[in-house]
């Protein structure tokens, strides 16, 4: 790719329409400081300053995709509570639509609340059921999400498994049917519960600790000849068109036919890892919806997945920031 390949690749994403399926989140957060430890127990008291809710899980990579400049399409299942209420307000602020989120009484809104004080991650709170969601509404979010494979014009689907019970077996299965009978890729970013139901996908991308708890085995992020055989035991076994395994500071590994190949990471200063997994694969979907060559989408998942590591909290990623560090990356060589 040179420079005006790389920035007609940037303006085609603006074309495209992404389906996002899984776990949807509220990420709540309590700032404050500690002075004093409770006289009740053995624990800091933090006076707060500020609170924020944020959408997170399958939210975040919506943000991503939306952040570069693709049109997301969420289908999730949130409870009927205040904190669904909130994701949707949050939705709604963000101009992503609702149409395929359900709400579900028998259930809560998946949340994690967080208290920091002094740039300390003091606890975190989770509210959720992992539970698969039930029959019925696993039947209602397979006739949404085929409403929009039908109507939608969807260019490329996302599993976002964060293994909170909306993405069963059953909806893994039909879905990738109908991706498969319309030639819609389908990009996967795994947890462990479902790691083995996802066959004949186009992209599947674990990092390490979920690629070593999926198969239960032991390799070493270094050792990329130990990454290559059980990627492609992955590969064969799963029937898996790609798979692109995020390997921190060492970079991503990309197994396919046509490329095996390690695409290392850029020197930068990490901040913080938070929701790089989340950037590498609305990046690397996207540039699977254009059908680019496995070395192109592993060079730009992982150039977009530094990025936001070099800032503090989750953030989504900046396109032309992306752009202009990959024409420089190009152009240096």
């Amino acid at each position: 790719m040179n420079s005006a390949e790389l920035k007609k690749i940037f303006d085609s994403f603006n074309n495209l329409k992404v389906l996002i399926i899984g776990d949807l989140m509220l990420d709540v957060y309590y700032w404050g400081d500690v002075s004093r430890i409770s006289p009740e127990a053995p624990v800091p008291i933090v006076a707060v300053s500020k609170k924020e809710s944020r959408m997170g899980g399958a939210g975040n990579v919506a943000i991503n995709i939306q952040a570069m400049g693709a049109t997301p399409i969420l289908c999730s299942v949130i409870g009927d509570d205040n904190n669904g209420e909130k994701l949707l307000k949050i939705l709604q602020d963000k101009k992503l639509s609702t149409e395929g989120i359900l709400t579900a009484t028998d259930r809560p809104t998946t949340t994690k609340t967080r208290i920091i004080s002094n740039n300390h991650h003091i606890v975190r709170i989770d509210d959720e059921n992992e539970e698969y969601i039930g029959d019925a509404q696993t039947e209602a979010l397979l006739k949404k999400i085929e409403h929009f494979l039908k109507e939608g014009n969807i260019n490329v689907i996302i599993f976002e498994d964060y293994d909170k019970g909306v993405i069963s077996p059953l909806l893994i299965k039909k879905v990738v049917e109908l991706a498969n009978k319309h030639g819609i890729p389908t990009v996967v970013d795994p947890k462990k519960k479902n790691f083995t139901e996802y066959r004949e996908v186009t992209l599947f991308k674990p990092n390490l600790k979920e690629l070593k708890e999926g198969l239960k085995v032991d390799v070493q992020a270094g050792n990329i000849e130990q990454i290559e055989i059980v990627t492609d035991t992955l590969r064969k076994g799963q029937q898996i068109a790609q798979v692109l395994v995020t390997l921190s500071e060492h970079g991503v590994f990309i197994n396919s036919d046509k490329e095996k190949k390690l695409v290392p990471a850029h020197i930068r200063n990490i901040s913080d890892v938070s929701g790089a997994g989340d950037t590498v694969v609305s990046v690397a979907a996207l540039c699977s919806a254009l059908h680019l060559a496995p070395s192109e989408i592993a060079f730009l998942s992982n150039l977009a997945g530094g990025q936001v590591c070099e800032k503090t909290g989750v953030v989504p990623v900046d396109k032309e920031q992306l752009l202009k560090e990959a024409q420089q990356y190009m152009n240096g060589k």
